[in-house]
């Protein structure tokens, strides 16, 4: 089983300040994370001069200014990205980033040239922008939050049809199915997407997680699945890391009382790090399945279990009975689950004195 692959968030915790990202990729490395991930957007793209913020949005920044206005502050130039490029990789970690528009994918796939895309769950039902992602032909790691299942599954169908068909086929509904519902479009899926079970909300609520939806993903599409996290702490991302996650993302920030809407909504660097640690133990604890006494178990097997002992002196010839067995430690004789064969009519063979192991 290949190791988890831990995503770390940053996303527009830089306040737009590359020095801040910096900072941050300086902390992902540290707590152990594969990728340090950011977002990549044009805010002129992105929204409309009347688009609303978002609740958790306004309660973290207040209601003074547009969401266009927001974001534009939190956008990264390109030139920060290749220099953020360049800082992952003296680092040895992998630079990712989120596209939330069309020439920021471009930008991202033929400047950047990522390994991975990452879908936001915003962006599942933006089928002609998800079908570019597919048509670059790098894997996909697609997050769901607010989606239903059919929604799910209308977006990895638009997918297949990217991945398989010739780049310039006419997109329809009927081909997008016929993408899905093939062999080579499910093989494709099977060896390119990863899908991130997710609750868009900033925190979102413990009793709104639904972790066991992971269960119904995988059932559903036959594909691997992880968890993208927005809950508050580490709990969560470890619990899914329990059910088998193949990858976690969370969001952290340097600080969480700084100003910006994601701040509230992550975690700081110890807690970051001390999530990757937790997500390693588990996966280790996992094991293979396999029930069996292991290694360090075979040690204390003598020692914790018990024997059938001679509870007094016992002749030769003497019948054994539950008077004169008992049983006790260790557990380097006779096997207690064999005691009523021995009192069922078996005579001793040798003479025994009481505190010996009844060795027939």
């Amino acid at each position: 089983m290949k190791p988890v692959l831990v995503i770390a968030e940053a996303g527009v915790n830089h306040n737009g300040s590359l020095k801040m990202a910096f900072k941050l990729v300086d902390v992902a490395v540290d707590a152990g994370a594969d990728i340090v991930k950011f977002q990549t957007f044009k805010a002129k793209n992105l929204v409309t001069a009347d688009a609303c913020k978002a609740q958790y949005q306004i309660e973290a920044t207040g209601n003074q200014e547009s969401q266009l206005a927001m974001l534009k502050r939190l956008e990264l130039s390109y030139d920060a990205h290749h220099q953020l490029l360049e800082y992952c990789a003296s680092k040895n970690i992998e630079f990712l980033s989120t596209a939330f528009d069309s020439e920021s994918l471009a930008f991202l796939v033929d400047e950047i040239k990522v390994k991975r895309l990452k879908i936001p769950s915003g962006e599942l039902t933006n089928s002609p922008f998800v079908l570019e992602h597919a048509r670059t032909g790098l894997d996909i790691i697609l997050s769901t939050g607010m989606a239903t299942l059919e929604e799910v599954r209308n977006t990895l169908a638009v997918i297949a049809f990217g991945y398989i068909a010739p780049l310039d086929s006419q997109p329809s509904l009927a081909d997008f199915e016929l993408a899905f519902q093939s062999n080579v479009g499910q093989q494709v899926l099977s060896e390119k997407v990863t899908i991130l079970h997710c609750t868009t909300e900033y925190p979102a609520p413990f009793d709104e997680i639904n972790l066991n939806a992971m269960d119904t993903l995988k059932r559903s599409f036959g594909l691997p699945v992880g968890y993208s996290d927005h809950s508050q702490g580490i709990t969560i991302p470890i619990a899914a890391v329990a059910k088998e996650a193949v990858v976690i993302e969370k969001h952290f920030t340097l600080d969480c009382s700084l100003p910006g809407p994601d701040h509230r909504a992550s975690i700081e660097p110890l807690q970051l790090k001390m999530m990757v640690e937790s997500i390693r133990q588990v996966e280790k604890a996992l094991g293979n399945g396999v029930k069996n006494p292991t290694i360090s178990e075979a040690k204390n097997i003598t020692i914790a279990r018990k024997s059938i002992v001679a509870q007094t002196d016992i002749k030769k010839g003497e019948p054994f009975n539950v008077s004169n067995l008992t049983i006790k430690r260790p557990g380097s004789g006779m096997s207690p689950d064999i005691f009523w064969q021995l009192t069922s009519g078996q005579v001793a063979s040798k003479c025994y004195q009481s505190g010996d192991l009844i060795d027939e």
